[in-house]
């Protein structure tokens, strides 16, 4: 969608442009996506073009080229652009560069020992610091005897309804899959409010969740927590995730450079409708 859109107090945005996964045969995944600039019920909508493309992110640039008179661009949900090399080397390199910090790795590593019964050793994953080392053979390494479990709830829920699963539809997949896999011990990572989160309790009473006291969370944040999260899934057996969800995706790229089972990494969960539905993409890292 593309727009002018005046504030009527500070600075006006006079463009407005939204990227979209699009669908395209009924499905989606790498490779369906959209940059739209076109219509839209949106208020204060003056100014409208149409056009849509697909392609990785290099696609914005004839866009933003263009002859317009517009001095100021939001680009919105801009995650939906594929880097133009994504799945190369270079992407690779820098991913596998951005090493998550060592004392929440740390954390992440007693909180697996003490409740999940998981440790490097026992899960036969190797770990070197130095990231340029870390060369593991792809299936090598076994994981903890745990399902880890990313169920991404809140506002996300709303934007993709079709794709993720009620609370009871993701309690049943997860029993079926911890019986699957012998495994009796699940971790899960969400974002659910506290009523969810207490619903979710009383549907699987046996999940294990990181929850940090309130000086953990002053110490570590947000976003530290969502590290160790990562981290714990990242050495889980098996790993379901959500769909099109950035917080899954790390998880993915995490689990291949650990040496993890393709086939343990890369799922999500069905919404209640679908009877199948497409599972991720397998990226390889490129060395």
């Amino acid at each position: 969608m593309s727009s002018s859109l005046q504030s009527p107090v500070g600075p006006s945005l006079t463009r407005f442009m939204s990227c979209k996964v699009m669908q395209k045969g009924g499905k989606r995944g790498p490779g369906k996506r959209r940059l739209t600039t076109g219509p839209a019920s949106i208020r204060c909508c003056t100014h409208r073009t149409s056009t849509s493309t697909t392609g990785s992110a290099s696609v914005i640039a004839p866009v933003l080229l263009r002859n317009t008179s517009a001095r100021s661009v939001m680009l919105d949900r801009a995650e939906n652009l594929l880097h133009d090399h994504y799945g190369g080397k270079e992407y690779w390199d820098t991913r596998r560069s951005m090493v998550f910090a060592k004392h929440l790795r740390a954390v992440g590593d007693e909180f697996r020992s003490k409740y999940l019964n998981s440790t490097n050793e026992a899960d036969r994953i190797p770990y070197e610091e130095d990231w340029t080392k870390m060369k593991v053979k792809l299936g090598s390494s076994l994981g903890g005897p745990y399902l880890a479990v990313h169920l991404r709830r809140k506002d996300f829920i709303w934007g993709h309804r079709e794709d993720v699963p009620s609370l009871d539809g993701a309690v049943k997949k997860i029993r079926s899959l911890m019986k699957t896999h012998g495994l009796d011990r699940v971790f899960v990572a969400t974002d659910a409010v506290r009523t969810e989160y207490e619903e979710l309790k009383k549907l699987l009473p046996e999940m294990v969740r990181f929850e940090p006291t309130w000086e953990e969370l002053e110490l570590y944040k947000d976003g530290g927590v969502a590290i160790i999260d990562q981290w714990v899934c990242s050495h889980a057996r098996f790993f379901i995730g959500t769909s099109v969800s950035t917080f899954s995706f790390r998880i993915h790229e995490e689990r291949e450079i650990l040496g993890l089972d393709p086939k343990t990494t890369y799922n999500r969960f069905c919404g209640d409708q679908e009877r199948v539905c497409e599972q991720p993409t397998h990226w390889k890292i490129a060395y």
